[in-house]
């Protein structure tokens, strides 16, 4: 044990658990921290940001994108809530991220005094936007409180948590054990009982289809050698893409696999909440139990979800041995799939023809994929060449889409891709946003100049919020309201922040943009201009029987 502060006990605990990097925008409750991260930066690097939002989605982007703990530390308060938008993000995708942030002094915490970014009850705040919240009362409770928080974090459903410390609290030095690193406890094994129903579910089906989530991610190769198996066809939405690459002959994108629905008798679902049938083509607004005709398996680590679909065959397990244990069932038992090869490459035929009418969005989609390495980041957006994506961008590495699931938080694009290329720094990182989504966070060109971030972002100005502007038109008598956006010159935006800027009016013009940003070693932004309400709508094909 050695004296030393609490910011100073906060930081050891942090290396000790192998963080490199932590995403910070300091104030006055918090100077110890950063003072201690300050001395400590031959370890752990600082990258601060324009807004606390822009910390919270570069933590969720550098998780998202490598499955480590991302961690950021804004001031309590208005900076704390400022990364609410980010924390419930985290949560619905499953990504682990580590809030720390200061509190009033020690003395009036509690009192409604009104001391500086006071709030009522913070830390109970916080434990309804996290997976796991709690309060450094004492300096020498430090390492455990963060050891806990990062093991909440990492544990069985990922997600976020987050600890406070007062500001008095932070500063106060007292004889400290080193740091260690947290104890991550290890999955429950498969129940045997509930790997054999599960099996026997998979022996008597014919048409079975993988859906798969952000919790299979870590689990690509169990889970492709478990489709092949089966010879069962693998689709993912949003989080759950490239587990399964999309070039190979079982990894579908959802127009595809819509086609086999029909056939299909098995669900087997793997680190999902299954959202694809149950909503996408089942109901938006009437929560389904069951889909008539069709078993469901479900291998997921909560517990929790089991309860909340029919399921015939549930295994509580991590996804991969959860898989493992189901591939070595089949293996005893001799199973032989009875697959046909033919109907599912039909049916990724048939949906490549179709969404060809997507356009322009598909033909400068294509042009993407064409450009950006195998390996490559996509990072997506709330915008219609973003909601294409969903179905017509091919994924072919595990965690190379990154999106921000089911909360669908306008403006996360671009401030996450700058957390991936953080994490990622010596592979493509390409955040494609619209200008509605884009301006959230525009700012933070200056903190990619600032940091040497190195992302390219693709900006499809259409001059309006088009969902809503198509809505309005459509449903509601053409009363438009709040959809038409006023927008600057983004090419010399960009530049006034140091940004290499580039315009496109074309896919062949994207093209050579893109082949240019890609090979600079400096942030870029490229202006592509859309004429007003002349994209294809791509929901009929995220949205079925509705």
């Amino acid at each position: 044990m050695s004296e030393r502060t609490t910011g100073e006990a906060i930081v050891e605990t942090l290396i000790a658990n192998g963080v490199d990097t932590v995403f910070g925008l300091p104030g006055a409750q918090t100077y110890p921290l950063f003072d201690a991260l300050y001395r400590r930066r031959d370890k752990i690097r600082t990258i601060g940001a324009r807004h606390e939002q822009t910390l919270a989605f570069m933590a969720f982007g550098y998780a998202r994108s490598t499955g480590k703990l991302g961690v950021y530390a804004p001031v309590p308060g208005p900076g704390m809530l400022n990364t609410t938008a980010a924390m419930c993000t985290a949560y619905g995708a499953c990504a682990p991220t580590l809030c720390i942030t200061g509190e009033v002094p020690s003395d009036f915490r509690g009192k409604g005094r009104g001391h500086l970014h006071e709030l009522p009850d913070q830390l109970g705040i916080l434990q309804r936007l996290t997976r796991h919240a709690r309060h450094i009362e004492r300096p020498q409770d430090a390492p455990a409180v963060v050891n806990a928080a990062i093991a909440a974090a990492m544990t069985d459903r990922q997600g976020p948590a987050a600890v406070s410390v007062c500001w008095d609290t932070l500063g106060e030095s007292a004889h400290i054990a080193a740091g260690k690193a947290a104890c991550i406890p290890a999955a429950p094994a498969p129940d045997p009982a509930q790997v054999s129903r599960c099996v026997r579910l998979m022996c008597e089906a014919r048409h079975p289809m993988i859906f798969t989530g952000s919790g299979a991610q870590h689990a690509a190769i169990a889970v492709q050698a478990l489709a092949q198996r089966l010879h069962a066809p693998v689709v993912g939405f949003r989080g759950g893409r490239g587990v399964v690459g999309e070039d190979q002959a079982l990894g579908l994108d959802m127009v595809a696999a819509w086609h086999l629905w029909s056939e299909v008798d098995l669900m087997i679902g793997i680190g999902t909440r299954l959202e694809i049938p149950f909503m996408r083509w089942g109901s938006m607004m009437r929560a389904q139990r069951a889909l008539p005709g069709r078993k469901l398996i479900r291998i997921d680590i909560d517990a929790a979800e089991m309860e909340r679909l029919d399921t015939d065959g549930p295994l509580v397990a991590d996804a991969e041995e959860g898989v493992r244990a189901l591939l070595a069932q089949l293996n005893a038992a001799g199973y032989v799939a009875d697959g046909d090869p033919g109907r599912i490459a039909d049916a990724k035929e048939r949906a490549a023809v179709e969404i060809r009418q997507v356009q322009p969005q598909m033909d400068y989609l294509d042009v993407i994929r064409e450009v950006l390495p195998r390996d490559g980041f996509l990072v997506e957006e709330l915008s219609q060449v973003g909601f294409t994506s969903y179905f017509g961008w091919p994924v072919y590495e595990p965690r190379t889409y990154v999106s921000c699931g089911y909360q669908g938080t306008l403006g996360f694009g671009f401030p996450t891709a700058l957390g991936v290329k953080v994490a990622n720094p010596n592979r493509a990182v390409v955040s494609i946003t619209g200008d509605g989504g884009f301006m959230f966070a525009m700012p933070e060109l200056a903190t990619a100049v600032q940091y040497g971030i190195c992302t390219v972002t693709i900006l499809f100005d259409n001059a309006a919020f088009e969902n809503v502007r198509r809505d309005q038109q459509q449903r509601f008598g053409g009363r438009e309201i709040g959809a038409q956006l006023l927008n600057p010159n983004f090419k010399d935006l960009a530049r006034a922040f140091g940004v290499e800027a580039y315009g496109a009016d074309s896919p062949a013009a994207l093209r050579s943009a893109l082949q240019r940003a890609l090979t600079v070693p400096e942030p870029a932004l490229i202006h592509v201009k859309i004429a007003p309400a002349t994209e294809t709508s791509p929901w009929p094909f995220i949205m079925r029987n509705q």
